[in-house]
């Protein structure tokens, strides 16, 4: 039996399951295991996490102060329920579909030239920001036009380009968001300029500790932490970076807790932008593939980060992140009521939980359907819950024509 506890109450000869946090914040890069040496321990104690969940079958039960799977999943339903019933996601000006293009070309480039800047930064050189100010100016352009499109191709990445696709990743959220919270139109360039260079820092980490596949040691779990701090002097160091961009780079890994790095701020001491970027950070992170673990899908990650939030996020800013991508991102397999399997294909402008979908296979005759396009919105058929397309074996890329 899984259940969720308090880190305070760990104790030697636990079975845990699953750390809640994200894979940056401890340095325990292995999904689940016995806790049995005393310095796991310690380390757990010590590395800002607040719960875990353990599985009683496996190892030791709790005797008190846990939570039930059921209990968290209520919680969790709860929380999304009532984002769902809050403003939808941003008006878009033309389809995902029309859009998807364009974006493709666009992160194509951004590949290309965030690529060169950090290569360049890991050699001790200042960042040049002409060279990426006309970038994030196009991204802007796409996101304005449709962000579904662009956060769709972002997800596209693999072990081997992730550190410098992630920063476009966050570059596109960091602005997507910026629009759901309805703030200036000027800030939204600065927002992405602060996604792009938020983890620069991590090019002055050995790639040997940056994508090591198995648990960091504690001295090197501390260089990993150290990215914030040395991105923030190599933007020091670099002309006409803005004041989002350093204070992003430096504070995307805080918690409103006060157990984050490097600073251990908390609530209201850390800014809206940084608030922003940790939740923009975390998503793209757990829904990457790294060396050393298989991305969560989007719907699943969202369903974590309402479960941490208490912890982690400003709950504001993680509500408004979910209106603006969706509880069933594009690009989420789904079974439906009627027992057939559907894709996102793009969000509803009225209703969270009832996203635009293409059908195309029937889990009652075990066989595929002819594609069809699907709004939620305007059916009787609705979303059970989101599928693991790994399970099936689905190329969820060619449906969605991404």
């Amino acid at each position: 039996m899984l259940k969720k506890i308090k880190v305070n109450d760990i104790k030697l000869g636990m079975y845990l399951q699953e750390i809640c946090g994200s894979w940056m914040d401890h340095p325990f890069w292995k999904r689940s295991f016995k806790i049995t040496d005393p310095k796991d321990l310690k380390t757990l104690f010590e590395c800002g996490i607040q719960e875990i969940w353990i599985d009683t079958d496996k190892g030791l039960d709790a005797t008190e102060n846990s939570l039930s799977e059921a209990d968290t999943k209520v919680k969790v339903d709860a929380t999304l329920l009532h984002v769902a019933r809050s403003a939808p996601s941003p008006i878009t000006k033309i389809s995902m579909q029309e859009e998807i293009a364009e974006a493709r070309k666009i992160h194509d480039l951004a590949k290309k030239s965030v690529t060169i800047m950090f290569n360049e930064a890991r050699m001790g050189k200042a960042i040049e920001l002409n060279e990426v100010s006309s970038l994030v100016d196009e991204i802007s352009q796409s996101i304005f036009r449709n962000h579904e499109a662009f956060l769709s191709i972002s997800r596209l990445k693999n072990k081997d380009n992730y550190t410098y696709l992630h920063s476009v990743a966050v570059c596109a959220l960091m602005m997507a968001l910026g629009k759901q919270l309805q703030l200036d139109p000027i800030l939204l360039k600065d927002l992405g300029m602060a996604g792009l260079l938020h983890d620069v820092g991590k090019m002055m980490i050995p790639n040997e500790i940056l994508n090591k596949p198995g648990r960091l040691s504690d001295p090197e779990f501390e260089i990993i932490k150290d990215h914030p701090m040395r991105g923030w002097k190599t933007l020091q160091q670099s002309a006409g970076v803005c004041e989002i961009a350093m204070d992003v780079c430096l504070h995307h890994h805080e918690r409103v807790d006060g157990t984050g790095y490097p600073n251990k701020l908390s609530g209201e001491t850390l800014s809206l932008y940084a608030r922003m970027g940790a939740v923009c950070d975390v998503y793209d992170a757990i829904t990457s593939n790294r060396c050393y673990k298989l991305g969560w899908e989007p719907a699943e990650a969202i369903r974590k980060m309402a479960e941490w939030q208490d912890n982690h996020f400003d709950s504001n800013v993680f509500h408004a992140f979910v209106r603006t991508i969706g509880i069933y991102p594009s690009g989420t397999l789904v079974k439906l009521k009627s027992t057939r399997l559907a894709v996102v294909i793009e969000q509803s402008k009225t209703n969270l939980l009832k996203p635009l979908v293409k059908i195309f296979f029937s889990t009652r005759e075990n066989a595929p359907l002819t594609p069809e396009t699907l709004d939620l919105a305007l059916s009787t058929d609705s979303i059970l819950h989101a599928e693991d397309p790994k399970k099936w074996g689905f190329d969820l890329n060619k449906l969605t024509g991404i």
